[in-house]
């Protein structure tokens, strides 16, 4: 059966330039055209992922986001021409999976819904996490980069952890200051300037071009998977 996607956007435009590339993809697609229906949508079709529009005509997209994440955790990738950092950040501490800003890239977006919904998915728990190289050990605390063992301060280590629990999605700035060094640090971003750097030279193989922990500019990092 195919996965389905649902689209909450009000320009007609963007719903069939979406419909093409994600029936293309393999997805059975459903459009809404404002905020009520879509979230009237969700409640009956029970989607696998959703694509949500910011500026919809009824309602505010981050307040349907927020109405949709009291009663559902289905995959949510907003799709906005608001590159603003304060709408990233509003929409990702809300609850969205991803944000992708109008134009966009369909390989990427399309990337970006697979990893959403990978991360939806119930996995087994594993005490061993691996990507590119890269071998974490949870229970042994270990950390190993092409075989070769790296030895991290404990702040670094909670950032790896954080990371990796939420592998694939964006954290914002604020979230990792709160989980990492507590909620009178949000402010503090200076801090991650400085440990996401040194993160980086011990687990990825050119620091100077990631491809494990990846700045979201204005936003925050996330971990890529897959």
């Amino acid at each position: 059966m195919k996965p389905v996607a649902l689209i909450i956007d009000d320009e007609i435009q963007i719903r069939r330039l979406l419909t093409v590339a994600l029936e293309g993809a393999g997805y059975a697609v459903r459009e809404a055209e404002n905020g009520n229906l879509g979230l009237q949508a969700v409640a009956l079709l029970r989607p696998d992922v959703i694509l949500l529009d910011l500026g919809l005509p009824d309602i505010n997209g981050l307040t349907v986001l927020q109405r949709l994440r009291e009663w559902s955790r289905t995959p949510v990738v907003i799709l906005s021409v608001q590159d603003a950092e304060v709408d990233k950040v509003a929409a990702l501490d809300s609850g969205a999976d991803d944000y992708v800003t109008k134009p966009f890239s369909t390989v990427e977006l399309l990337a970006r819904l697979r990893a959403a919904q990978r991360r939806a998915q119930p996995r087994e728990e594993s005490a061993v996490f691996t990507q590119g190289g890269l071998v974490v050990d949870m229970v042994a605390r270990t950390v190993h980069r092409d075989g070769v063992e790296m030895k991290l301060t404990a702040t670094e280590w909670s950032l790896l952890m954080l990371l990796i629990r939420h592998a694939g999605r964006v954290l914002t700035h604020r979230q990792i200051l709160r989980e990492v060094w507590g909620p009178k640090s949000e402010e503090h971003r200076d801090y991650l300037r400085v440990y996401f750097s040194h993160l980086r030279k011990k687990v990825e193989r050119d620091s100077s071009n990631p491809e494990l922990i990846i700045n979201e500019p204005g936003v925050g990092y996330r971990l890529c998977v897959g």
